[in-house]
């Protein structure tokens, strides 16, 4: 996990200017996947494979019900990992190319540390 201290440069070192693209994705995808997303404190992880995600912090656990017809229940982490993937994947169509490359990169990083997520089946049911 990345202290809050550090967070808003380690973000920035990821994405630059966009950064604030990223976040917006996330959570505009927390809104419209889970009825229990209200906002509030996320949490910023820099993972060993250079990939990154956020997680809300609380609820710790969260319904969720995508168009593909998931309709379950995630922890908090695995919502994050979940909402994160998809705004990679949005993102990875950015006219801005160097942008959209960071983004389909970070969204492979991810899928592969989520592989071994004790909530992997769920969370790739919610995004295929």
């Amino acid at each position: 996990m990345i202290p809050d201290h550090l967070r808003a440069s380690h973000f920035a070192k990821l994405f630059g200017v966009r950064t604030i693209h990223v976040e917006s994705y996330v959570f505009d995808t927390a809104s419209s996947l889970s009825p229990d997303y209200n906002g509030g404190h996320w949490t910023f992880h820099g993972l060993c494979n250079g990939g990154f995600y956020m997680a809300p912090t609380i609820p710790d656990r969260f319904r969720v019900e995508c168009a593909n017809g998931f309709d379950g229940v995630l922890s908090a982490d695995a919502f994050g990992i979940t909402c994160s993937l998809y705004a990679y994947s949005l993102l990875s169509f950015s006219p801005d190319h160097e942008f959209a490359q960071a983004c389909t990169e970070h969204f492979h990083k991810l899928r592969e540390f989520m592989l071994d997520h004790e909530e992997a089946a769920s969370i790739q049911r919610a995004i295929d």
